[in-house]
């Protein structure tokens, strides 16, 4: 491990055991499930390589490999796009923090969240969602020439009063803020593949009614 890894780790190297035929991603779901990296590899936008050479997540590791995970090289800006699907509660703090920048005069946070009902089970094509935030946001920056945008979807159960949704952005002044936050959050409901259920106490539950997306 490498800089910001490295010092969140405390040490430069975690020896770890895993089942034969494990890949990339089964070690990296290891470190992100325990040990001092626990809940921060998902987080960070990290690229893998094996013995020194750049790998996918479908990569499958042999005994003896060197899996190092590569942060952000140095020389680059400051990302501008983040985004995530995930079944951890969402962080209106966190985002907001993601998207402040020296040059935003204005921050705006759209936060949906679970009403009326017991709670809501999200169900995500994860992999399709995540790319489809990701379009989402990198259109906001270039159509509102924003500072930075950020996106977060949970998945699973999301109970009352609880964020299921929110949309981050910002901006050098609020016009363009409002204005990105409100796509933002309109295109998340209608083009992300992600679908929701609501839940009452009793335990009866629905399919919410939805569109279908464009091509």
């Amino acid at each position: 491990m490498f800089a910001v890894l490295r010092e969140l780790a405390g040490s430069p190297r975690i020896h770890l055991e895993l089942d034969e035929d494990a890949t990339v991603a089964d070690a990296l779901a290891r470190l992100d499930h325990s040990g001092p990296l626990a809940g921060v590899v998902a987080r960070l936008p990290v690229r893998m390589a094996v013995n020194r050479e750049y790998a996918s997540g479908e990569t499958v590791l042999r005994p003896g490999d060197e899996l190092a995970l590569v942060p952000p090289v140095s020389g680059g800006a400051q990302a501008r796009v983040h985004v995530r699907v995930s079944e951890e509660p969402l962080s209106l703090d966190g985002l907001t923090r993601a998207v402040r920048r020296d040059t935003a005069g204005a921050v705006v946070v759209f936060c949906g969240v679970t009403r009326e009902v017991h709670s809501l089970d999200y169900e995500a094509y994860r992999e399709m969602a995540e790319q489809q935030l990701e379009l989402i946001a990198h259109d906001c920056v270039d159509r509102y020439g924003l500072a930075a945008a950020a996106i977060e979807h949970r998945v699973g159960t999301v109970p009352l009063g609880e964020p299921s949704v929110v949309v981050a952005v910002s901006a050098p002044h609020r016009a363009e803020a409002f204005a990105a936050a409100r796509e933002g959050i309109d295109r998340v409901k209608s083009e992300a593949a992600i679908w929701k259920r609501e839940v009452e106490a009793d335990g009866s539950a629905r399919w919410v009614a939805g569109v279908v997306p464009d091509e």
